[in-house]
């Protein structure tokens, strides 16, 4: 039905052909949306609803990163929700693609882009961690929690606990900044050197904490903050 709905509008059409011909480059947010839109809702006018939407949320990143719930209250079914969602994993599993089993070090872009698609548009802080093997290949990549990063001795113990529990000897901590602004507080150096010492103990290395926001992302070991 999708497909029908589709081909019975030619605005429709010609952003099919636009994607086939040329792929995703010129097309704006909320043509993105729209179409993702149309493969839900056919023989109905969407770009208005995708304006509404991109309008609301501010970015296509903040709107794809919203839950089920909030989506559904923006009058969404949850068809049309699980468009939206299964979109944003794709395009998630398709950046973790590009680091799966290669040295984290020798492919730190790929990584970057991925933790920016991952976790800059999220409305709570999440902290990551990424633990490395000797050779610097990734082990695990798991969300420790979520939430305020001033409780540091707390979770300079689960981390430092999790590294040994999984035999790594690396590992880069990564968080995000709803605000947007990526550059470290005074609590997120507190908690780097906390780590930087205690890995000391236990012969853990850590490689940098990332900073993610929609406004970019900073490196403490680029900052000379490790």
């Amino acid at each position: 039905m999708a497909d029908r709905g589709i081909d019975s509008s030619g605005h429709r059409a010609r952003l099919r052909e636009r994607l086939f011909e040329a792929g995703p480059e010129g097309f704006q947010d909320y043509e993105l949306i729209e179409y993702l839109l149309a493969l839900t809702i056919p023989r109905v006018d969407t770009k208005a609803t995708a304006k509404r939407l991109i309008g609301h949320f501010g970015c296509i990143g903040r709107l794809l990163e919203s839950s089920a719930e909030t989506l559904r209250r923006e009058g969404l079914s949850d068809v049309t929700i699980g468009a939206l969602l299964i979109a944003r994993a794709t395009a998630l599993r398709l950046l973790e693609t590009r680091v799966e089993g290669r040295p984290v070090l020798s492919s730190w872009d790929a990584l970057g882009d991925y933790l920016q698609a991952a976790m800059a548009h999220s409305s709570v802080e999440e902290v990551r961690v990424l633990f490395l093997n000797a050779k610097n290949l990734l082990l695990a990549n798991e969300a420790m929690w979520r939430g305020s990063v001033d409780e540091a001795s707390v979770h300079v113990r689960e981390v430092i606990s999790r590294a040994i529990a999984l035999g790594a000897t690396a590992i880069i901590i990564v968080h995000n900044h709803p605000s947007g602004d990526p550059s470290p507080s005074s609590q997120d150096i507190r908690l780097t050197r906390d780590l930087i010492e205690a890995g000391r103990h236990m012969k853990v290395t850590i490689h940098d904490h990332v900073i993610v926001g929609s406004q970019g992302r900073s490196s403490m070991k680029a900052m000379g903050l490790i």
